[in-house]
């Protein structure tokens, strides 16, 4: 087995660490990258009440800026604890829907005024 898999990595929580959270869509780049890279992580998603914030990752603090370089090369969505952040794009995504909808809403009120007010 790989030494960077998580699962033989629990030590990490007892180094100097810090937590990050990935949603779940970025989890298998993620992980990909840091074992190309062969960054040490360790994530226990049995152990979390729910995963809509992310999944938890324990990385070591020697490793920080190779993590960031990563978030960044990948356009991953990551957060601290203390910094929840949500995808913006897909936000954006949702929005754009609703507009829509609410726009074929209103079309469709128009024309069934207009015809109305045509066989009056």
């Amino acid at each position: 087995m790989n030494a960077t898999l998580s699962e033989n990595n629990f030590d990490i929580k007892l180094k100097e660490h810090y937590k990050l959270y990935v949603l779940l869509k970025d989890k298998i780049i993620f992980e990909s990258e840091l074992q190309n890279s062969g960054i040490k992580y360790y994530a226990d998603i049995n152990q979390q009440p729910s995963i809509d914030g992310g999944i938890r990752y324990f990385l070591l603090d020697s490793d920080m800026e190779n993590v960031d370089r990563i978030i960044t090369k990948n356009g991953i969505v990551a957060n601290t604890e203390s910094h929840l952040i949500s995808d913006f794009g897909d936000q954006k995504k949702i929005m754009k829907l609703y507009a829509i909808v609410a726009l074929a809403v209103i079309g469709i009120i128009i024309l069934i005024v207009l015809i109305g007010n045509l066989f009056d």
